[in-house]
């Protein structure tokens, strides 16, 4: 008697369009990742000046709406840090954002009893030596409120951090003969480049209203830069075993201490790393509108600030930066509008109501979406090309066929 023996194949999996991008791009070359990455920065870097009549905004300049995108894009790839990766409850990260801004302003404001430009930091550098120091005093300031605080968890986090944007902006209000109080600190410096007739004070003063170069433009292009700089930082210290102990704490925090992760310590770095990102986007916010006062840093730009987390996805660095987009662009893009469409609308009024439409978008995103419209993978990081390569060889294996390999070798 003999028996014959019987595979099934096994079901077909239904991936959804952005699973099957993830994997195309997953299964390309790293060069090919690096020249596509670069090419799309360059894309997005014209868009300034190219001004696509599908993006242009009617109200405002579009160069500036980009170059407040990347101020808020760094904001959110910061917050992303310890909300996302770790998976901390910041409800007061624009403390960081104030302090980074009222470094500068304090050290470069001719308003200021600290303002260093009279004495021996020219104007034309101040801007560009305040910078690493609005960085380093924004994780000092991290690191002395997640010294005691990070020991607790949920709700008790988010209301300590909660009460800490508050008493940094009330500080800023109530310092009058440091701060200015309500008054606030004015004629910041900012970048001296690219002086000419045309622009006596350079590429980056805010008298720089030439098409289609102009001020905002430059710090749009700046903000890039930067971006670029800190998502290579951050991602390699995901791929890193600092990222692995954030995915850890952030999936289970008892687990990963069980497991030999020393929670306090890494999520100390998620705070001083996140506060650090949070400042260098308020001293880019300080040098491009030259002026700081106490009532940009309330509460509702926190809740916007975690809105750009939670609609891009959190943990998705790419993600978080799409919610930033639209967290500025959208109220932006209806300024100014009469019609849409060919239908009469008030756009002024529909912008004015910008927070009642992200609730909105937040209720029926946690209903239908919760982990955001572009959610992060859950992978080993570090090894997460060859897994996926082991995995391709194994699928093809079991069904008999050969894939072509992408990454250089046969499969």
């Amino acid at each position: 008697m003999s028996t014959e023996m019987t595979t099934t194949a096994p079901a077909p999996v239904h991936l959804g369009v952005g699973d099957r991008v993830r994997l195309w791009w997953d299964a390309l070359p790293r060069q090919t990742q690096w020249v596509a990455g670069v090419v799309g920065v360059l894309l997005v870097a014209l868009l300034p000046v190219l001004r696509p009549p599908v993006l242009t905004t009617v109200g405002t300049d579009f160069a500036g709406v980009l170059a407040q995108f990347g101020m808020y894009a760094l904001l959110a790839i910061g917050l992303n840090v310890v909300v996302g990766q770790t998976g901390l409850l910041d409800l007061g990260y624009v403390g960081f954002y104030a302090i980074g801004a009222y470094t500068v302003g304090l050290m470069t404001s001719p308003s200021s009893p600290w303002n260093l430009t009279d004495d021996w930091l020219s104007r034309e550098w101040g801007w560009l030596f305040a910078v690493p120091v609005a960085v380093a005093i924004t994780a000092l300031s991290g690191l002395l409120l997640g010294s005691p605080t990070l020991r607790l968890r949920g709700d008790y986090l988010a209301i300590v951090t909660l009460g800490f944007g508050e008493i940094v902006r009330l500080l800023a209000d109530n310092l009058s003969t440091v701060t200015g109080g309500g008054r606030g600190l004015n004629q910041i410096a900012y970048p001296v480049v690219g002086q000419s007739a045309e622009r006596p004070n350079g590429i980056f003063s805010a008298g720089n209203t030439g098409l289609p170069l102009n001020s905002g433009t430059w710090w749009f292009w700046l903000s890039l830069v930067l971006i670029v700089l800190v998502l290579v930082v951050v991602g390699n210290l995901e791929r890193s075993r600092v990222g692995r102990a954030w995915v850890a704490i952030r999936e289970d925090e008892d687990a990963a201490e069980i497991m030999g992760v020393p929670t306090f310590k890494f999520k100390l770095w998620a705070f001083l790393i996140g506060a650090s990102i949070g400042g260098l986007s308020g001293a880019l916010y300080a040098g491009q509108v030259q002026f700081v006062v106490p009532t940009t840093f309330n509460v509702i730009n926190s809740m916007l600030f975690l809105c750009a987390v939670v609609l891009g996805g959190q943990g998705n660095k790419l993600g978080v930066i799409l919610g930033a987009f639209a967290i500025v662009y959208l109220p932006n893009f209806f300024l100014g509008r009469t019609e849409l469409f060919g239908i009469p609308i008030d756009g002024n009024e529909i912008a004015n109501y910008r927070y009642l439409f992200f609730g909105l978008a937040l209720m029926i995103l946690m209903i239908f979406r919760p982990q955001g419209l572009f959610p992060a993978r859950q992978k080993l990081l570090t090894y997460g090309r060859e897994v996926y390569v082991i995995a391709r060889r194994a699928a093809a294996a079991a069904t008999g066929r050969r894939t072509p390999d992408t990454t250089g070798g046969a499969r």
